[in-house]
């Protein structure tokens, strides 16, 4: 897939007659493990995996206020992120493969929404069935330092934040309440955290936070 020119999803990225090209994963699943959402009820659990950083969006946001709004340079060492903005900027996207291959034969996951473009906000109402909404909990896992120095130097509205970047919580899984320890000792035995964020909620596939 060839991209060129400025896009309405980079601004700002692809100077004229500068071009990137893409590739993509194509995978097979079988019909009757297919995780579509439709079996989420009010009542499950929202867990959350930990991102490291932006992942793979919200760099257009980003580099308008690190380098227009707080004119800092690539180089700077902010003590907030203990790196360089270029560092903590650059950190690689996880991938939850081996957090998750163990799980999805398992019966435990319900959906699982990656968060990318449109944070919380947006991603987690596409697995959402009809009937249901999700309540998430402010403070029920450790906001990445990179995301509240970017809301102080934009003084940005927190809803604005929440739709913008992951927040610090890269994948989103959704399970009966019964299976929540199983999810989170696994995660843990595989060594990644596991927070519960929310609840699945009577709604209309909307996500609301609450404190």
């Amino acid at each position: 897939m060839l991209l060129g020119g400025e896009t309405a999803e980079m601004p700002g990225f692809y100077a004229d007659g500068e071009y990137d090209i893409a590739g993509f994963i194509v995978g097979v699943v079988d019909r009757e493990k297919i995780i579509d959402g439709r079996a989420i009820a009010p009542g499950d659990v929202v867990l959350g995996l930990p991102s490291v950083g932006l992942h793979t969006n919200g760099y257009s946001l980003a580099r308008k206020l690190f380098f227009e709004i707080a004119k800092f340079a690539p180089d700077l060492y902010l003590k907030a992120l203990n790196a360089t903005v270029g560092e903590a900027l650059l950190h690689p996207h996880l991938s939850y493969l081996p957090v998750l291959e163990d799980l999805l034969d398992g019966g435990l996951i319900k959906g699982l929404a990656h968060i990318t473009g449109g944070g919380l906000t947006e991603n987690i109402p596409r697995i959402l069935p009809e009937g249901t909404g999700v309540e998430i909990q402010l403070g029920s896992w450790p906001v990445l330092p990179i995301f509240k120095v970017m809301q102080e130097i934009g003084n940005v509205a927190e809803a604005e934040m929440f739709r913008a970047f992951n927040m610090g919580v890269g994948m989103v899984i959704i399970g009966a309440e019964p299976d929540a320890a199983k999810i989170k000792t696994h995660a843990k035995s595989a060594g990644e955290a596991c927070y519960q964020i929310g609840r699945v909620t009577r709604g209309g596939q909307t996500v609301s936070y609450v404190r």
